[in-house]
């Protein structure tokens, strides 16, 4: 018989063990000891929820499914060839081996308490305090550092997204004539479990749309109900995706944490009207979200609450003032760069660090209209009284540390930064300073921080990204290993039944086959995402490519990290540097693709 190249159930159930800390593994650096023995407290709310959800309702709802839905994820078809039939079994062995494989690790960190939670208080992991690169970086070079300030900075609790929805909901109801009864409605409520950051509405269908990195709609929900691949392809002319005029035109990107909040009340809206048998224009409901989401922004109106109660909306970072001092200690002249008001920011601060934030910065930036701030030529700033909070009419000719500036444009801070050293009195940084990789900038929101600063003045960027630390704890448990190894071993059979039946014509047989494994393969990658705790599955794939969120954070950031208290793990002079980062498939090492000969591994005859 023909040896049969496969990952096999030995190899998956060594890359478990290896993935939940069983066998021979080598010890941890000391870096990596001291980064999982300190607490991390700054974890925000995607984080928190999503621990609930995972640890509780998704694992239990995925592993738990009838046991006539779990026999079918195991059940491979049956074929005529010898050959091909001997693959099928071998795999299908081999699937059935690693499930129970998975369910026995479970069991033993359950006994033993060694089971992840994110909710613990005191949870460290190396994953959540690392800071990835995607290219080279000397933070020896960077001499100045900008810090955006929502879900940067300061991070906030569920509260705060459940504010928003509220909000808006009521202003359409009251603005916009929707139905009174969406306020009685139980259903109409922010839900965690719903939503993740990085999606898309499609305007004219109203659905929710999760994009690969070439725009293609790999999952779509219409309300609370999932859309068919059927009629994915139908509307998006069989290519699952639009030509770029219409994409712009339709496609309206959910990319930040805040947008969440949006993400969710766009389905239940459209769910509602479903439900109910109500008519509406999808692109005309949206249009209305939208516009509800950005007034309650705009008008201030959550802004009041969370300024007169941060205890309840913003997460204690008590990494925050150790990691300013560290910068400044090493001579980093810092900027704080906010669309955010002086008066809301102001108590967040005063919240996270004491009265006296403002020492910590050489410039003080609110309201600044990102991402037109980089790109306006003519936008002078304005200065904020601190005694009233009200903007002052003089002109500001230079910037004076520890009073707080409006408005404003990238052009005219290049010009107004003139610090001077202590030694000489002469200017301490370049006409120029601000453009170049000299600058660092670090931000939550990849197009509203990142993009214009990296592609129009080429500085580095830097990604606040807490989902990282969330999926890397969430991909050691043994129950989504053992999913992700599945889906492989399928599709590996599915390459050699194939490399079996040569290069000929298919019969009926081999296609109904293959169409089988196929089908298994989605039903995998549904249970997958089942298993991340929303319908979408994780935040960097949609279903097996890499999403537009990730394909932009890989673009447009230099670094990324979980929190941005990660950075003072690191040395003020550290060099980053990135990982691999080739990307076509024939450049993948041939160690990783290393499989064992199925016939010996599990002694069959």
């Amino acid at each position: 018989m023909k040896t049969f190249v496969l990952l096999t159930f030995v190899t998956a159930l060594l890359l478990v063990r290896e993935s939940l800390g069983f066998g021979t593994a080598p010890p941890p650096s000391l870096a990596a000891q001291r980064r999982s023995t300190t607490t991390t407290t700054t974890t925000t709310t995607t984080l928190q929820v999503a621990n609930e959800i995972v640890s509780e309702d998704a694992v239990e709802e995925a592993s738990n499914e009838s046991p006539r839905n779990r026999r079918n994820l195991f059940k491979l078809p049956t074929h005529s060839n010898e050959s091909v039939e001997a693959i099928l079994r071998l795999s299908e062995q081999s699937l059935k081996g690693l499930h129970e494989h998975s369910l026995k690790l479970s069991e033993q960190t359950t006994d033993s308490g060694a089971a992840y939670s994110m909710g613990e208080s005191d949870l460290t992991g190396g994953g959540h305090e690392i800071v990835f690169a995607n290219s080279y970086v000397d933070l020896g070079k960077v001499d100045i550092i900008g810090f955006d300030y929502d879900y940067t900075l300061l991070t906030y609790k569920e509260e705060l997204l459940d504010l928003i929805y509220d909000m808006a909901l009521k202003r359409l109801v009251r603005d916009r004539q929707y139905p009174e009864e969406m306020l009685q409605d139980e259903t109409m409520k922010f839900d965690p479990r719903f939503s993740i950051r990085g999606l898309a509405v499609d305007r004219e269908t109203g659905w929710i749309c999760h994009l690969s990195y070439t725009h293609k709609v790999a999952v779509a929900w219409e309300g609370r109900e999932k859309v068919s691949s059927a009629r994915i392809q139908d509307e998006y002319r069989g290519k699952r995706a639009l030509r770029p005029s219409e994409r712009r035109e339709r496609i309206k990107p959910l990319n930040d944490l805040f947008s969440m909040a949006e993400c969710c009340l766009i389905a239940d809206i459209v769910q509602f009207f479903k439900r109910n048998d109500i008519p509406f224009c999808p692109r005309n409901a949206v249009n209305d979200i939208l516009g509800a989401i950005g007034d309650t922004h705009i008008s201030g109106d959550f802004h009041r609450v969370v300024a007169k109660d941060p205890g309840r909306y913003v997460r204690p970072t008590p990494h925050l003032k150790q990691l300013l001092d560290n910068l400044k200690a090493a001579d980093k002249s810092l900027i704080f760069v906010s669309n955010s008001p002086y008066w809301f920011v102001d108590a967040g601060m005063k919240y996270v660090i004491g009265e006296d934030w403002k020492d910590d910065w050489d410039a003080i930036i609110t309201t600044a209209g990102k991402p037109n701030f980089y790109t306006a030529q003519n936008r002078p700033f304005r200065e904020v009284c601190l005694k009233t909070g009200r903007i002052k009419f003089d002109e500001v000719m230079s910037f004076e540390k520890g009073q707080v500036y409006t408005e404003g444009c990238l052009k005219e801070l290049t010009r107004l930064m003139r610090w001077k050293s202590e030694a000489n009195g002469e200017p301490k940084r370049s006409k120029d300073a601000l453009s170049g990789n000299n600058v660092l900038y670090v931000g939550d929101s990849l197009f509203a921080d990142l993009v214009d600063a990296k592609r129009e003045f080429g500085w580095t960027t830097a990604a606040v990204t807490p989902e990282v630390g969330f999926e890397m704890e969430l991909q050691s448990e043994s129950h989504l290993i053992s999913a992700q190894r599945s889906i492989t071993l399928i599709l590996n059979a599915l390459r050699l039944l194939q490399e079996e039946l040569g290069t000929g014509m298919r019969t009926d047989e081999d296609l109904g086959v293959m169409d089988t494994l196929e089908r298994l393969v989605s039903k995998w990658r549904d249970h997958e995402s089942k298993l991340m705790g929303n319908p979408f599955g994780s935040v960097f794939r949609a279903r097996y490519q890499p999403s537009l969120f990730a394909h932009s954070l890989r673009r447009y950031s230099d670094l990324y990290m979980s929190s941005v208290s990660s950075l003072r793990h690191y040395s003020p002079q550290h060099r980053f540097y990135p990982e691999d980062s080739r990307l076509l498939s024939h450049e993948i090492d041939s160690a990783e693709q290393e499989c064992w000969d199925l016939e010996d591994v599990l002694d069959i005859e």
